[in-house]
C-alpha cells in the first residue's frame, strides 16, 4: 500500500488507514457498490454480540457474498469498541423483547466465568446470547441499508474523480 505524502508532513490516520486502502480498491477497480457492502456488512457485524465471533461472521459474509475481504475486516475492527459496548446493549433489548427479567452482569465477569468453565457459562448465558443475537438481527435490518446508502455516494463520487484523474493524465 502506497501512501501520498505532501508538503504538509505525513498522512493522518483517516487518510492512511481508511481513505487510502478504499482508494486502493477503487484503483484496482472494485466497483462502489461492493466496497459500500463492504462497508456496510463490515460495520454491522462487527457489532455481533458474540465476544470473538466477529472475524469468523465476517469471513462467512465475505466469502459467500463475494466481498471485499480486506475492507470488510477493516471496517470491523474499527467497530470493536462499540462491539464490547453493544453486548450488554443488545442482550439487554433482546430480553425486553421477549419480556424476560434482565440478568445480572457485566462483561468482567461474563469472561471470568467463561474462562473458568465455557459449558457453564453457555447454559447459564446461552438465552441471554441469542436474546442479544436477536436484538442485533432486527438492529441489522435497518443498520445495514442505512450505510449502504450513505456510503454508496461518497464512494461513487470517489470512483468518479479517480476516472476523471486518469483521464487527465492519460491525455496529457
Amino acid at each position: 500500500m502506497t501512501v501520498a505524502t505532501s508538503d504538509k508532513g505525513p498522512p493522518s490516520r483517516l487518510r492512511r488507514w481508511v481513505i487510502t486502502p478504499v482508494l486502493n480498491q477503487l484503483k484496482q477497480g472494485t466497483s462502489p457498490e461492493k466496497l459500500s457492502w463492504s462497508i456496510s456488512l463490515g460495520i454491522t457485524l462487527g457489532i455481533f454480540p458474540i465476544m470473538g465471533s466477529t472475524s469468523l461472521v465476517c469471513f462467512l459474509a465475505g466469502y459467500f457474498l463475494k466481498l471485499n475481504q480486506p475492507l470488510l475486516h477493516l471496517f470491523k475492527t474499527f467497530t470493536y469498541p462499540f462491539h464490547i459496548a453493544f453486548i450488554i446493549i443488545f442482550i439487554r433489548l433482546g430480553q425486553r423483547m421477549n419480556g424476560v427479567a434482565p440478568l445480572e452482569f457485566s462483561i468482567k465477569e461474563l469472561v471470568a466465568k467463561f474462562r473458568e468453565s465455557p459449558l457453564e457459562f453457555a447454559g447459564e448465558f446461552g438465552m441471554a446470547a441469542l436474546y442479544g443475537i436477536e436484538a442485533w438481527a432486527m438492529t441489522s435490518v435497518l443498520l445495514i441499508p442505512l450505510i449502504y446508502y450513505i456510503s454508496l455516494p461518497i464512494l461513487k463520487r470517489l470512483s468518479r474523480k479517480r476516472q476523471e484523474a486518469v483521464t487527465i493524465q492519460i491525455e496529457s
